[in-house]
Formats: structure tokens, C-alpha cells, sequence
């Protein structure tokens, strides 16, 4: 699933661009039309919507899939180690439920109903615009059970900044607080232990 993993963040990477860019222009094309030229275009504000529902909800899939949403994660870390990844594993189950009832079983309804009704100033229905959250529901599920099948084969963390153990080693505080003391504090060879201090071992001559 890595592979796919990398790919899908790929192309949600630069659909969520082109999606703000396309945004942009079209707010700016309003003002402007507005402000500067007094005749305003009619298509502006339903595009505006419609290009930010997708952002919106693309962007909230890409987010997730980079464990970039904000975590409050104080009480988790005062257990130990196995129950740490057992609640993560929960709360990825609460996510991939959350994604499949009420993204893609209630968008794909939503966007059912709103099938046949038209836009004013597009040529789209309102229905078609609600397809953007069965999809990101879609999305949002992928990306939960792979990191469900990570968590529970041990490849994964349940904090991001423990992926891997460059990142564990890199950082002092972050084993500090695995091991419950103070910070490993590692000092280069050829650094002086303070300003002043004598050389660590005597020097000799020939």
C-alpha cells in the first residue's frame, strides 16, 4: 500500500493546488469585474463555491493522509506503549467509520437528491458538486486503513514525529519522553563541554 500511498498523495498534492489557483483567479476576476470594470460577472460567486467545496474537501483528504490534522494527544501519551497504539488504532476505526457513513454513504445521498437541480450560472447541478464528499470519503477510508494495517504490524507510529528512527534519534526530548527522564543531551567530540573548559583528555608529545 506504500506505493499507492505515495501516488495518491501525488495527485491529491496537485489537484489541491490547481484547485486553489483556479479559486484565486476566479475571486480576483470577481473583484475585478466588480470593482474596476462596474459589471459584474454572474458565474463568479457559484464558481468561488463550487471550486472551494471541492478545495475544501480534497485538501481535508491530503491533510489526512499526511497526519497533518491537529491531534490533541496528552492523555494518550500517559499510557503505556501497546495501549498507546491500541487507542490510535481506535481512533482510526472512529475516522474510517466517520468517513464511510457520513462522507460516502450520506454524500452519495446527498448529491442522489440534489442530482437534478441546476445551477444558476453553471453548467452543473448541485448534485454534482456534493460528489466531492463521497469521494473524499473514499479518500479519507483509504488512508485510515493504511495506517490501521501500520499501526497493528508495528511499521507505524502513533505519533508522527516517532516515524522511523531517524526521527526518534534526532530528537532528544522525544526520548526524554518514552523513557520518562530527562533529555539525552549528546555532545559532539569536538565541541568543549562550556566555554573555558580544559580539553577531555591530556595532550602528549612526541
Amino acid at each position: 500500500m506504500d506505493s499507492a500511498k505515495k501516488v495518491l498523495d501525488t495527485v491529491l498534492y496537485w489537484i489541491t493546488v490547481v484547485l486553489f489557483a483556479l479559486l484565486v483567479v476566479i475571486v480576483v476576476w470577481q473583484v475585478f469585474s466588480r470593482q474596476v470594470l462596474g459589471d459584474p460577472s454572474t458565474w463568479t460567486e457559484e464558481g468561488a463555491r463550487l471550486t472551494f467545496v471541492w478545495l475544501g474537501l480534497f485538501a481535508a483528504a491530503f491533510v489526512f493522509g499526511e497526519r497533518g490534522h491537529i491531534a490533541v494527544e496528552f492523555v494518550a501519551r500517559k499510557f503505556p506503549p501497546r495501549a498507546e497504539t491500541v487507542l490510535a488504532v481506535v481512533v482510526q476505526l472512529i475516522v474510517l467509520t466517520f468517513a464511510v457513513v457520513v462522507l460516502v454513504w450520506g454524500g452519495w445521498r446527498a448529491a442522489e437528491n440534489a442530482w437534478l437541480q441546476n445551477l444558476s450560472a453553471l453548467p452543473f447541478t448541485l448534485g454534482q458538486m456534493y460528489l466531492a464528499l463521497p469521494i473524499s470519503g473514499v479518500l479519507i477510508a483509504f488512508y485510515a486503513v493504511y495506517y490501521v494495517q501500520g499501526l497493528v504490524r508495528g511499521t507505524r507510529s502513533p505519533y508522527l514525529e516517532l516515524e522511523g528512527e531517524e526521527a526518534l534519534a534526532a530528537n532528544p526530548q522525544i526520548q526524554a519522553d518514552r523513557l520518562g527522564g530527562e533529555p539525552l543531551l549528546v555532545q559532539s567530540a569536538d565541541t568543549p563541554d562550556s566555554p573555558g573548559s580544559s580539553p577531555a583528555g591530556p595532550k602528549t608529545e612526541a
